[in-house]
């Protein structure tokens, strides 16, 4: 990867001088046994360093000369990223879910490289789980998941990595040379864009010559997705949830693959569209149930722009922003609209100028930015995860669910499927839904709505406090915090 940062990666971590902004993603791996402590110490420094930028802090340049800089932590030390907790005492952080309520409230030390993981041992029936929280900026959560590959195992028996790469060197950067450095990487970037357009404009200028009519239907049609993408915002289309703040709760539903699969297809949509078409139904009845109409509900969904080739690190992904249906429709007439919206969104012309958009951006006051982010209403993600089960230093992985930061949103509803199952991660704002346990009960409607189409069993909403196994009965009740 290039020394510095990305415009899009820099977007993400500019936006945190608003901390009800920040963009922390919490990953919670549940295993079946605590797994192997020297083995996976083992397997993150062999990740580590296979991926150098785990190893990176940022640097930004003064006067913001150019995006911040990925240095080689000199000082980095694996026990300042890997915790061991013990469940069975109740002075310390007694399970997975008060480790994950924990990190995604705190800010990471940006002295050091942005990533932390904490094994809770000792939960109930001897169990453990993996909390994995890194902030946006070093990665998308496809990328996450190219680099889960790094940590877990096809089989339960599989050995510890006996390859151990060479460890990236330090570095030490003073504000001269990092100044130098922002300098000619500028030049070297405006340099390369003139040559770029150099290359173009005599095939451009030929084509505009033989065909101005479709030349000048192109450049208008792409400033108007340029001028979708970047428009501002300034209300919130719900009527009630309308405050922002800074404290975040966790929850959690769980559906099995196949059974949105049927139902998505019964509606001629995908398992993204039918995933909304669950969140959207479930809102409408958080809204009736709060004596209030709403037809449209603004969503913003990542679209990811991930090529062969491209790194593990680094935000691939765009954030789209966009309206919903939302009113009583039922899902099979919601879902083939839905599936046009998001189609339309992937197809916009402005996802070829994705960085440069969000580098435009970067320059602009970062209330103006926060102030449309914080008009949002919800925030829904889909992460394609593993089709099948996998282990860690030895455990058994049960359950795989990843919570994404709301980046002023009311809620982020992140929907990761594992060997069968998806599990929708919700975060929310608890200023603007502080009634966590009804919010959970909507939502669940919304998705038993939507699986009946196909049939399909009712979700179920998992205690966080304890996931349990395949083969035990499921509380149906939700952990409230």
């Amino acid at each position: 990867m290039d020394s510095f940062m990305r415009d899009s990666d820099a977007f993400s971590w500019y936006m945190e001088r608003d901390p009800s902004l920040r963009s922390t993603v919490v990953a919670i791996a549940w295993l079946d046994r605590s797994p192997d402590w020297e083995t996976l110490c083992a397997k993150v420094e062999r990740a580590s360093r296979l991926v150098p930028l785990f190893r990176k802090r940022v640097l930004e340049p003064p006067a913001r000369l150019s995006t911040p800089r990925w240095l080689v932590d000199h000082e980095f030390d694996l026990e300042r990223h890997l915790d061991r907790v013990d469940a069975r005492h109740p002075e310390g952080s007694q399970t997975a879910v008060d480790v994950a309520h924990h990190v995604v409230a705190t800010d990471f030390d940006r002295r050091r490289p942005l990533w932390r993981l904490t094994l809770v041992e000792h939960l109930p029936e001897d169990r453990a789980a993996l909390v994995m929280k890194l902030h946006h900026a070093l990665t998308d959560g496809v990328g996450g998941m190219e680099l889960a590959l790094l940590l877990f195992d096809p089989e339960r028996g599989a050995p510890p990595p006996a390859d151990l790469p060479q460890a990236p060197s330090g570095e030490r950067l003073g504000t001269v040379s990092l100044v130098r450095e922002s300098l000619a990487r500028d030049w070297a970037r405006g340099v390369g864009f003139l040559a770029d357009r150099a290359r173009s404009s005599l095939p451009s200028a030929r084509h505009g010559v033989s065909h101005p009519l479709s030349t000048a239907g192109d450049i208008l049609e792409t400033s108007r997705s340029i001028l979708r993408t970047v428009a501002p915002v300034r209300r919130t289309l719900s009527p009630v949830m309308t405050a922002r703040g800074l404290e975040r709760r966790l929850d959690l539903l769980e559906v099995d693959l196949q059974d949105l699969k049927r139902a998505s297809a019964k509606a001629g949509g995908t398992v993204n569209d039918a995933f909304l078409a669950a969140v959207t139904g479930g809102l409408y009845r958080y809204h009736e149930r709060h004596g209030a109409s709403v037809d449209r509900l603004r969503v913003t969904l990542p679209i990811s722009i991930r090529r062969e080739g491209d790194p593990i690190g680094g935000n691939r992904i765009t954030l789209m922003r966009f309206v919903l249906p939302v009113s009583g429709a039922g899902p099979a007439d919601r879902i083939p609209e839905i599936h046009r919206l998001c189609l339309r969104a992937r197809r916009e012309r402005s996802l070829e100028f994705t960085n440069t958009i969000a580098g435009a951006l970067n320059l602009l006051p970062r209330v103006v930015v926060g102030n449309m982010l914080k008009h949002v209403d919800f925030l829904a993600s889909d992460v394609p995860g593993f089709a099948d089960p996998v282990y860690l230093a030895g455990a058994l992985v049960e359950r795989y669910v990843a919570f994404g930061p709301t980046i002023g949103a009311a809620m982020n509803l992140t929907l990761l499927s594992y060997n069968g199952r998806c599990g929708v991660g919700v975060t929310l704002d608890t200023a603007a839904v502080p009634d966590q346990a009804l919010l959970m009960a909507c939502l669940r409607e919304g998705f038993e709505e939507v699986l009946a189409l196909g049939g399909g069993h009712r979700p179920v909403a998992l205690p966080l406090h304890d996931a349990p196994s395949a083969d035990r009965p499921l509380d149906p009740l939700s952990y409230g915090g």
